[in-house]
């Protein structure tokens, strides 16, 4: 299993950082996608270590391919992941991409999101030319919807049974950000000082 580690920036988030997924990662990565608490409105969960490296071939094809970017949130201290967030699904023609993130349980509600992902976006729309930046959240998953309209996100609207998951229909609001939106001139201008 590789990892490619070029073109993956890092970003100081006060005393954690954003850096490139590496492969001694695993664990924490399957930590957090085995988590009830996690994967209850997320949209991949892994039943054993072995089940996880599919994940880390997902974040090395997301580079490979141009597809996304992805980056492990690590302490400073030790350089622990404890979550991940990046964009995938980009669509290099019509200049758009989604945003996805997770967090280890113990590290809820310290606004850690709130400081990384405006490196996320800012790269997005500088580095990658995204327009367009959007996520799907489960209504019932409040605290994201909180982070993104804090970001500054548009809720477009609601797709109803859109998908599902654990024997039922899912609906999902989906939000996004455009790279011309006030909130995300705004993000730019401050990841960029």
């Amino acid at each position: 299993m590789s990892t490619l580690t070029h073109d993956v920036p890092v970003f100081s988030v006060g005393d954690h950082h954003l850096r490139h997924l590496r492969p001694d990662d695993i664990e924490k990565v399957f930590a957090g996608l085995s988590d009830p608490r996690v994967i209850a409105h997320y949209g991949v969960s892994y039943d054993s270590l072995a089940a996880t490296r599919a994940q880390m071939q997902w974040f090395d094809h997301l580079l490979a391919t141009g597809e996304g970017i992805w980056w492990a949130l690590a302490q400073k201290s030790d350089d622990a992941l404890i979550g991940a967030c990046g964009l995938n699904d980009h669509d290099h023609t019509h200049r758009r991409a989604e945003i996805g993130y997770w967090l280890l349980p113990p590290y809820w509600r310290q606004g850690l999101m709130r400081r990384a992902l405006p490196h996320v976006l800012t790269y997005g729309f500088e580095q990658l030319g995204i327009h367009r930046i959007h996520a799907d959240v489960e209504p019932e998953n409040e605290a994201s919807v909180r982070l993104l309209r804090a970001m500054g996100f548009t809720h477009e609207g609601t797709l109803r049974d859109v998908e599902y998951k654990n024997g039922r229909y899912l609906s999902l609001h989906q939000f996004s950000l455009l790279a011309t939106d006030e909130a995300a001139v705004e993000i730019m201008a401050h990841v960029n000082q």
